[in-house]
């Protein structure tokens, strides 16, 4: 599943891919291939991610499917 919320996250920060994965630690890929789901991240990637983008792990995570 795609990760648009964290593409759109990232963009309203003004952060590119690489510019985000240098500061939690990973390739520029990485964060390509989360957003693209191809990668499911770490539980500690995932937390990372949401502390540097200000955003919960609900957020960013959470399929819409789950709710109600």
């Amino acid at each position: 599943m795609k990760n648009i919320a964290m593409k759109l996250v990232r963009t309203k920060k003004g952060l590119s891919q690489a510019e985000l994965a240098d500061l939690v630690g990973v390739t520029r890929q990485t964060i390509g291939l989360i957003e693209t789901g191809k990668y499911n991240p770490s539980i500690r990637l995932c937390i990372e991610i949401c502390e540097n983008l200000d955003v919960t792990l609900n957020d960013l995570f959470w399929e819409e499917s789950n709710h109600g």
